[in-house]
């Protein structure tokens, strides 16, 4: 061969990663990068869904508007309070139950099956299975309360129970994906050490600390990120199941922007929201970023 031949043949190897790359690429700017930059510039106009296409700039108006509106700050602090609530629980049973099954056991296939349930099934299809339990006059959970002689409780249309309600059918579904990481982690944890460690006189507990949850902490912290990310853009249980009520209690960031959009007509003002919940996804993500830098500079020295 030439060496023309091998000098080009040796600019397609390096052109090469560039190919497998861009179809991704691509399919990013298209499909994301483009509509969040579409949003992000609908948020300085004062666009209506009437009349799309002749929105009139108007800087930082509809911000303006977010700071001085009561409701925006009710929607902020659901979306706040429903996060950090399905982060902690969620996180935490998750956690539980990867440790409760990865010890052998008679059954524990079976067990894992039944856990993963939750997080198996579509949102629409457990948002209505939750519903009918939730039902005030022939729900499982009502007629429970009859029996033990507390009455009935309005377990969706109540501004003290609707955000728990709704947090305990998020923590159904997302607890299950919590612990198929976890358990997935629990599995590289080197056996030798954790024998060395009860050789050496450590109890369940001081093994779990010194051995175990180094191992497992990075996919506890990456599950935690994940759970914050999905719970900040949730939107078909919260919407199916209160449609953001009673008097806003469960309306949270996503689902004030459907409202905004399609009740309000206002698509600018919904673009707001929408930038305010990114943000909040950003700030979610960096915390973690600056976590993992800090662990990763610890073991390096």
């Amino acid at each position: 061969m030439s060496a023309n031949g091998l000098k080009n043949r040796s600019g397609l190897v390096k052109l090469l990663p560039y190919a497998f790359i861009l179809p991704p690429m691509i399919y990013l700017v298209v499909f994301m990068f483009w509509p969040l930059s579409r949003q992000m510039y609908m948020s300085l106009t004062n666009t209506r869904i009437v009349n799309p296409n002749r929105g009139r700039f108007i800087g930082l108006g509809n911000y303006e508007r977010l700071i001085e509106d009561p409701a925006f700050y009710v929607s902020l602090k659901a979306t706040l309070v429903y996060t950090v609530l399905t982060v902690l629980i969620g996180v935490a049973l998750g956690v539980v139950a990867a440790l409760a099954i990865d010890r052998p056991f008679k059954g524990r296939a079976v067990v894992r099956a039944i856990l993963l349930f939750g997080w198996a099934v579509p949102g629409v299809a457990a948002s209505l299975i939750w519903l009918w339990m939730y039902n005030e006059r022939s729900g499982v959970f009502n007629r429970m309360t009859e029996l033990l002689g507390i009455g009935r409780f309005s377990w969706l249309t109540s501004t003290d129970y609707a955000l728990g309600s709704v947090l305990a059918v998020t923590v159904w579904q997302v607890a299950p994906f919590v612990m198929l990481v976890v358990l997935a982690a629990l599995q590289s944890v080197p056996q030798e050490v954790r024998e060395a460690a009860r050789i050496d006189g450590a109890d369940g507990i001081s093994t779990f600390r010194a051995v175990t949850l180094p191992h497992i902490r990075p996919s506890i912290q990456l599950a935690a990120l994940l759970v914050a990310v999905w719970s900040i853009r949730r939107f078909d249980i919260i919407y199916l199941l209160t449609g953001g009520g009673p008097l806003g209690s469960t309306s949270t960031l996503v689902v004030k922007l459907r409202q905004t959009a399609f009740e309000g007509h206002e698509l600018g003002m919904a673009s707001a929201y929408g930038a305010v919940g990114l943000a909040l996804a950003l700030m979610v993500a960096a915390i973690h970023y600056t976590a993992e830098q800090r662990r990763m500079k610890r073991m390096s020295r």
